[in-house]
């Protein structure tokens, strides 16, 4: 049986404390009879850098009401990644769109080795040292949404034992 993206969801948000960081502002403009109309989009990225991350996006006619609404969108979707010494359990590749990700655990010391989007996503879960490399689209959007599929679909050691209702040490030793 695999693990689902609702078998990793987080219930509760009231006692955790999550730090939230803008990942992109996007400006759109409307043409109307009476000239134009700005709005702007802001994918935000939220997380308690425990295990716990999650993504919004929210759009309005201020920057500051978008980042806003994006906070809120992220907080209602939260999901528990499994991470082990500070970085994650195994080598992952995931796809949203046109962007790929590929993300590899790392040695302790190594840092957080990803760029852009992707080092937004990977700070806020509280990873501190991993290799990852994105391909294809630059688009953030994409980028989040990939990153975020790569950590839903990692499992450590505990989830597989318990996935096949075995103990640990029969994971490890066969």
């Amino acid at each position: 049986m695999a693990i689902t993206n609702k078998d990793k969801r987080v219930r509760t948000t009231n006692d955790l404390e999550l730090k939230d960081k803008l990942v992109a502002i996007n400006r759109v403009t409307k043409v109307t009879k009476g000239g134009r109309t700005f709005s702007f989009s802001a994918i935000v990225v939220v997380g308690d850098e425990k295990g716990i991350v999650g993504w919004g996006l929210g759009k309005a006619n201020e920057v500051t009401t978008a980042i806003a609404k994006g906070v809120e969108a992220a907080k209602k979707n939260l999901l528990k990644v499994p991470i082990i010494n500070g970085t994650v359990p195994h080598e992952q590749v995931a796809k949203f769109g046109g962007a790929k990700v590929y993300i590899k655990p790392a040695s302790n010391g190594t840092g957080l080795v990803a760029g852009g989007a992707m080092r937004a996503v990977l700070e806020s879960a509280g990873v501190r040292d991993v290799l990852a490399k994105s391909k294809g689209s630059s688009n953030p959007h994409n980028l989040v949404k990939a990153t975020i599929n790569a950590l839903c679909e990692m499992r450590d050691a505990y989830m597989v034992a318990q996935n096949r209702g075995v103990n640990l040490e029969k994971v490890f030793n066969g």
